[in-house]
């Protein structure tokens, strides 16, 4: 039997250090355990640039292959590349080699069901008690799987971005947006310098090279974007754009040099989105409260899901919403597809400053101001966050409590959110208030509450 520790294990897939808790023998059972559970058929792997990318490629292929599964191979892709590519009806599943925001050291296999969404809860479940109790299909000699090269999965993305009602490519290249474009090191190298030449923008690029060596802490977070804020300045730039690894998460630099937090990506696209095809609008527990204000706006109904991609997306498709995502800069279009797709994202902000005629720091400032703090707390890998978590609900009982996800604690005017990552052994504490007093002071005090539970 495999050893299971130090590993982030949920529904979606498994993640961890690699050489430390996430090791070739984890990687092929976890993916002998899926092509077992979703096979024979051909399963698509895509993966980002992480230099342990390609040992944790071949272990999967192995697994796939021996699990008589064909692998279709879209090599160093953006997330929802590997999504949209497993969407097409003669693949049956889809992994993607990625550990997000996550630092350079980390690793993880997302699962995709067939329709290029992440596992059910009901499906991710299958596989790892397949891999707990080593239930796996080994196929017949002569019917072990094949791996074949598929190079167009990128221009099809663009192309499909491009063909959005929505998006009036020729009005955005008559604009001649000048942008500044951090890809981290990741696989945004391989499809924004495309999408950009397609868009007719002048793009200054920080760290394109696809080589896995980020630069700075991957995620797309105010405080990990100093390079960027100051090249858009120096270049005197209409935006600045930034992308966490694996292309999923998008966030924002004003031409002032500020960043607009990645909870203002999913606002703006919502409002633009909203202004063409008003409809309701899903989002997870933790997305800023705009989203509900710009709704109320539209006289559209905001729906709250726990955090979670598939969570959102499974709603989005069950309400027919129009606009979906995550705070963290995750853009779900459902137009297109039910998944966080960065590129989309690009595409429809630069279409809002183009119809807009206005600069986006302009734009920023016509939108409801909060603040918002994210903050979290580390645990050891044995500590039980969600029963830590599970504490705070006593406690708070007297409260209005959203418990959804966690504990999110419900004021007037303001709110507060404790729960249990699914990707990191850590706590998440967010919350937002008018002002940054009212949110640090929220912030203190329960997350001294949660450090006296542990």
């Amino acid at each position: 039997m495999t050893e299971l520790k130090n590993l982030m294990i949920s529904v979606s897939g498994v993640r961890g250090i690699v050489g430390d808790g996430l090791t070739p023998d984890v990687v092929l059972a976890f993916a002998q355990a899926y092509g077992s559970e979703v096979g024979p058929g051909r399963i698509v792997v895509g993966r980002d640039s992480r230099v342990t990318g390609e040992m944790v490629k071949n272990a999967v292929w192995a697994g796939l292959m021996s699990a008589g599964c064909d692998v279709l191979d879209v090599g160093i892709c953006p997330t929802p590349t590997t999504e949209l590519v497993t969407e097409h009806p003669d693949n049956i599943g889809g992994i993607i080699i990625t550990a997000s925001h996550n630092p350079r050291e980390w690793n993880a296999l997302k699962l995709l069901a067939r329709n290029g969404l992440f596992l059910t809860a009901e499906a991710g479940e299958k596989i790892i008690k397949r891999v707990n109790e080593s239930d796996f299909h080994f196929a017949h000699w002569d019917k072990i799987g094949k791996v074949y090269p598929y190079n167009t999965a990128i221009e099809e993305h663009i192309k499909k971005i491009l063909a959005l009602k929505v998006i009036d490519a020729e009005k955005i290249r008559n604009k001649k947006f000048k942008v500044v474009a951090d890809c981290c090191n990741g696989a945004g190298g391989t499809i924004l310098p495309q999408l950009f030449e397609a868009l007719g923008c002048e793009v200054v690029f920080l760290n394109p090279e696809p080589n896995g060596l980020f630069p700075r802490s991957p995620e797309p977070i105010p405080e990990n974007l100093g390079e960027l804020c100051l090249a858009v300045k120096e270049h005197n730039a209409d935006l600045g754009i930034a992308v966490d690894p694996d292309v999923d998460r998008l966030a924002l630099v004003s031409d002032e040099g500020q960043p607009l937090g990645e909870e203002f990506t999913l606002a703006c696209v919502t409002r633009f989105v909203l202004s063409k095809t008003p409809g309701d609008v899903v989002v997870n527990a933790s997305t800023t409260r705009v989203i509900d204000d710009l709704a109320q706006t539209a006289g559209v109904k905001c729906h709250r899901t726990k955090v979670g991609e598939i969570n959102v997306a499974v709603k989005a498709l069950e309400i027919n919403a129009v606009i979906a995502g995550e705070g963290n800069g995750g853009v779900m279009y459902p137009e297109i597809h039910v998944g966080r797709d960065a590129p989309v994202g690009i595409a429809l902000v630069l279409q809002y400053l183009a119809e807009s005629n206005l600069k986006i720091s302009e734009l920023a400032r016509q939108f409801p101001q909060y603040s918002m703090i994210k903050d979290k707390i580390t645990l050891p890998f044995d500590v039980d966050a969600k029963a830590v978590v599970e504490q705070l609900k006593d406690s708070h009982a007297a409260d209005n409590l959203d418990l959804i996800d966690g504990v999110k604690v419900l004021y007037d005017n303001s709110w507060i959110h404790i729960r249990a990552s699914n990707t990191e052994p850590i706590i998440r504490i967010i919350a937002e208030a008018p002002s940054r007093e009212e949110t640090a002071a929220l912030v203190k005090k329960f997350k001294s509450e949660v450090m006296d539970l542990q």
